[in-house]
């Protein structure tokens, strides 16, 4: 079903927003993070997380964690009804304007092997194959390829 985005809003995660979050993490991901491993990272003062909005529905959300001028995205998710409507490519872009105001080196991340239309999407928004994690994910064992974006 399509559905528009062009009010999509984009802000600060906080702990109210775990629940629909960790179920954005169940549809998109064979070993989602629970609610409670969401609430844990926002506690963190390195860690930034964002949830994009459209019609105060969760549409999808990206975290990371940064340090010593490093980041590194822990998820991007967004709701099937919502991709390939350019909410994912926001939600990067979000998290690159943030590593730029934080003054960061890079933003890295990693996308299983498999995930084409994931790392197309990186490609596009300026990461570079940087390597890979033998066996990284599981259910089902894949590697990963990490992908950098140098600023």
């Amino acid at each position: 079903m399509m559905q528009k985005t062009e009010n999509i809003l984009f802000r600060r995660m906080d702990f109210e927003d775990a629940p629909e979050v960790s179920e954005i993490e169940k549809e998109c991901f064979s070993d989602p993070w629970s609610e409670k491993a969401l609430r844990d990272s926002l506690i963190n003062r390195n860690s930034y997380f964002i949830v994009s909005e459209v019609d105060g529905e969760i549409v999808g959300y990206a975290g990371m964690y940064f340090a010593l001028g490093e980041g590194y995205m822990y998820n991007i998710a967004v709701k099937s009804d919502f991709r390939n409507l350019g909410v994912g490519g926001r939600i990067i872009e979000n998290m690159i304007g943030f590593c730029k105001e934080k003054k960061l080196e890079f933003l890295s991340l990693e996308v299983r092997k498999s995930n084409y239309r994931a790392i197309k999407l990186y490609k596009n928004k300026g990461f570079c194959e940087a390597g890979m994690r033998r066996n990284f994910y599981r259910n089902p064992q894949e590697d990963a390829l990490i992908m950098t974006k140098y600023f």
